[in-house]
């Protein structure tokens, strides 16, 4: 474990070990020892049972699955002893990957605190098989929440087209308005294709970048939370090349990732999608209010904690963590004074976490907060922190938490005094910092961001895809708040 400082948590995506996609080679999880069969596990697998198996395994490209190998083809070729073992083995392997994933993602991340399932599957396999029920009880194991079913179906549509011919467009010099670039017409093409674009610009020549393809590009460079600036540079060239593979390769790691989670979230919480760079909050299981949020830039990622808010600070002050370097103008600037050896900023409305700190319980000194510079929320690239989450109007926010904890008086007269303060919230509200560069946006249909920490390969190469040797979002040094 690297050491953590505030706000500042590198975490890194490594596997454990090469693993092929098979489930003889490593059990999901991330442990190389296979599941304990269930007593007298010979005499359960019949007929009925070989074929239920093999019907939920021929289905498994609903859940993404469709790149792993879980039984070998020739399984009944085998002596009965050793077919009965294959056939029980993938029947629990196939179980854990439905129920918890194919990936324990504490072997990817240095910290992921994030509630999972908890069930164990070898007894109920046990019992499915003596009622005949294997394929209804593999059936109710992974999530069957609406964006899971949609992200389903959009994996299967993506899926089908994987043979479709890829996009090429070189990758080589920035376009701007007003350049003539032989790649224009196929930019055209495959704006038109995705939707961007509903007609093909009169321009002359052909091959001239217009305006009105920048403004479509631009609405592209939203959607991916790519830098809205019409500029057709090497990330928004990366994404107009993305062929139905590449989505679908995609898609697989969020159904992944959405089989890593608890199947009861609790009814209030605050989730923050660190990929999207977006901020839900749910109350009593509706969804309550939604806003943009910074995260932690690439190299300085925001960690996938479960972490709840405990307190609100109102008028905090900001002890800069020795990994932040402080220049001597930047000390004058933001009025800073030494205290035990640390830079800290006084409370105020330049104070880099603004005027609202949202305390939450964890060992990495991750929080969300306001901020002194608002103006960035209004970028669609918004990975420029160094760790914690930056929440727009965050004050709006910490108004309306407390007024539906029942604390809205004493916070409203902690931000008034100007001083630092502290409001103990009546109870926690959990937090939790995923990361979901596909998800279900608000008008039903599938979304896509691109994956600026690069946390994808690492996931989808255990699912059997290739490494696409994803880079990293480029950071931006913007300020030096948290």
């Amino acid at each position: 474990m690297k050491k953590l400082t505030s706000c500042v948590l590198l975490t890194s995506i490594a596997l454990t070990a090469p693993a092929l996609p098979t489930m003889a080679q490593t059990l999901p999880g991330g442990t190389t020892t296979r599941p304990v069969p269930p007593p007298q596990w010979e005499s359960l697998w019949n007929g009925a049972n070989r074929a239920a198996l093999k019907q939920a395994l021929g289905n498994r490209a609903r859940h993404g699955l469709d790149h792993v190998t879980f039984l070998a083809g020739d399984v009944d070729n085998q002596p009965e002893v050793e077919a009965a073992k294959a056939y029980t083995e993938a029947a629990m392997a196939y179980a854990r990957a439905l129920a918890h994933g194919m990936v324990d993602p504490r072997s990817l991340h240095d910290v992921y605190t994030i509630a999972r399932p908890a069930t164990d599957q070898t007894g109920a396999l046990a019992d499915a098989l003596r009622q005949n029920r294997l394929g209804q009880w593999l059936n109710g194991l992974a999530p069957v929440d609406p964006e899971y079913r949609l992200l389903s179906q959009a994996y299967l549509e993506a899926s089908r087209n994987d043979d479709a011919q890829r996009p090429v467009i070189a990758l080589t010099d920035s376009i701007h308005v007003g350049d003539v670039d032989l790649r224009v017409p196929e930019i055209v093409d495959q704006l038109v294709s995705d939707g961007y674009l509903t007609t093909r610009p009169s321009t002359s020549p052909v091959d001239l970048y217009s305006q009105d393809i920048a403004d479509a590009v631009k609405a592209l460079q939203r959607d991916y939370g790519i830098r809205e600036d019409g500029i057709i540079g090497p990330n928004t060239l990366r994404v107009l090349t993305l062929g139905p593979g590449d989505r679908a390769r995609t898609l697989a790691v969020a159904l992944e990732r959405r089989r890593w989670l608890s199947r009861t979230p609790p009814a209030t919480r605050i989730d923050v999608n660190t990929a999207a760079a977006e901020l839900r909050y749910y109350r009593d299981g509706q969804l309550v209010d939604r806003r943009k949020v910074i995260v932690g830039e690439p190299n300085r990622e925001t960690p996938p904690l479960g972490s709840p808010i405990y307190r609100l600070v109102a008028n905090p002050t900001w002890t800069v963590p020795k990994s932040i370097p402080v220049s001597r103008a930047t000390v004058r600037a933001k009025n800073m004074r030494r205290v035990n050896g640390y830079w800290v900023q006084p409370s105020g409305p330049d104070n880099a976490l603004g005027l609202v700190k949202f305390d939450m319980r964890n060992d990495q000194a991750i929080y969300l907060h306001d901020t002194a510079a608002p103006e960035l929320f209004e970028r669609s690239q918004r990975h420029l922190s160094h760790g914690c989450v930056r929440v727009s109007d965050a004050l709006g926010f910490a108004a309306m938490l407390a007024d539906q904890e029942g604390v809205g008086d004493a916070w409203a007269k902690a931000h008034a005094s100007g001083n630092y303060e502290i409001v103990d919230l009546p109870r926690e509200i959990p937090v939790r910092l995923l990361y979901h560069n596909a998800f279900v946006a608000d008008d039903g249909k599938v979304g896509f961001r691109t994956d600026p920490y690069g946390w994808n390969d690492a996931v989808a190469v255990q699912l059997g895809f290739a490494d696409a040797k994803t880079r990293h979002a480029q950071a931006e040094a913007i300020d030096i708040g948290p």
